[in-house]
């Protein structure tokens, strides 16, 4: 299975909730900090056979996202972000801000309720999760 992840609030975010430690490099290259409990869940994902993907509006590189993840020493397959996602969208009638079916996506994990709307609306799944849900990866892990 494919599972595509968003970044901003719900991987990545500042007095959101509690996030993984940093090392020296890390905090000297400028690396984000990525919510605690990614490095377990996306090894566990990897462990049962799934592909990890990044979906993100931002416009940040995807060497920048892929370095973020491998300074945890956890790995990404691919990373989407809005200039991925804009191109491949240009020449469709679809106007949502993730279309995670048309980068062959099975489910995304995001903290939209907006997103959430968009894959009732387009028919692709989704599983929002809360900032505070303090067992967010076993929320995920469940899902799946």
């Amino acid at each position: 299975m494919t599972i595509s992840f968003d970044l901003d609030d719900t991987l990545i975010a500042n007095n959101k909730f509690e996030l993984e430690k940093t090392n020296f490099l890390q905090r000297l290259f400028g690396i984000e900090s990525i919510r605690k409990g990614t490095i377990y869940l996306f090894k566990e994902l990897k462990k049962q056979n799934h592909k990890i993907y990044i979906y993100t509006t931002s416009y940040r590189s995807e060497s920048r996202i892929k370095w973020t993840f491998y300074s945890y020493g956890i790995s990404v397959d691919f990373v989407i972000n809005q200039q991925k996602h804009q191109k491949k969208l240009r020449n469709t009638t679809i106007y949502c801000s993730k279309f995670p079916t048309i980068f062959n996506i099975d489910i995304h994990v995001d903290d939209s309720i907006g997103v959430e709307a968009e894959g009732q609306k387009y028919g692709f799944k989704t599983i929002i999760i809360s900032d505070t849900d303090e067992n967010w990866t076993e929320t995920i892990l469940k899902k799946i």
